[in-house]
């Protein structure tokens, strides 16, 4: 489904073409959109991007779109990786009180919403690959996307349930869309949350059984 049909189905399925309603359509699925992608880790959402440290500094540039982190990693001459621990930054200030305290990094801990801070300081210009997790351009601007793709039920009812309450809808009419969302999401987890992952080397993703 693209965002033509989308905006379509949502006018005839609230029985609306008043002009303030179809202005606001972008607002609905962006909301719609911004709710399934804080509610299930679908592999739409992941990106990876390579960089480089910068020797005696002990603070890394996060990537403008980044909002949560899968994994951050050094990348090896002969390929290999060796993944960071996520810990906190009283950690990594305890533990390496001083920026001369260099050596290849173990540790990253959110300092601020721009930036990492490592431990121990990099005394090299190592190489390192961050899989995070960001908002995926929504199809309102790109006209068609995975969710719209792949799941198009969930990001409809997600959209109109948005919709609905702008019209303030009949209470019954909103149950309705609400419950119909709730059972797309349900099955959207089932595959993002469950059957795309399996395990993981460490713990912090989520994980529910697949029935």
């Amino acid at each position: 489904m693209n965002y033509s049909t989308l905006t379509t189905l949502i006018q005839q399925y609230c029985e609306s073409t008043e002009t303030t309603f179809v202005a606001n359509i972008p607002t609905f699925v962006q909301l719609a959109e911004e709710r399934i992608y804080n509610s299930v880790q679908i592999p739409a959402i992941r990106r990876n991007q390579t960089g480089t440290l910068s020797t005696n500094n002990k603070y890394l540039t996060l990537p403008s779109d980044w909002l949560a982190t899968f994994s951050l990693a050094v990348i090896n001459a002969d390929g290999s990786q060796e993944f960071l621990l996520d810990k906190d930054v009283n950690f990594v200030r305890q533990s390496f009180p001083s920026p001369t305290d260099t050596g290849k990094p173990q540790y990253y801990a959110i300092f601020d919403a721009n930036t990492f801070i490592l431990g121990p300081t990099p005394d090299s210009a190592y190489s390192v690959e961050m899989h995070y997790y960001y908002y995926p351009t929504s199809i309102v601007t790109a006209g068609t996307t995975w969710l719209g793709d792949n799941f198009e039920t969930v990001l409809l009812y997600g959209s109109l349930r948005e919709a609905y309450t702008y019209l303030k809808g009949e209470a019954d009419m909103m149950q309705y869309y609400d419950q119909k969302y709730q059972e797309a999401l349900g099955l959207l987890k089932q595959l993002g949350d469950g059957k795309d992952r399996l395990d993981t080397y460490r713990s912090g993703q989520v994980r529910i059984p697949v029935t």
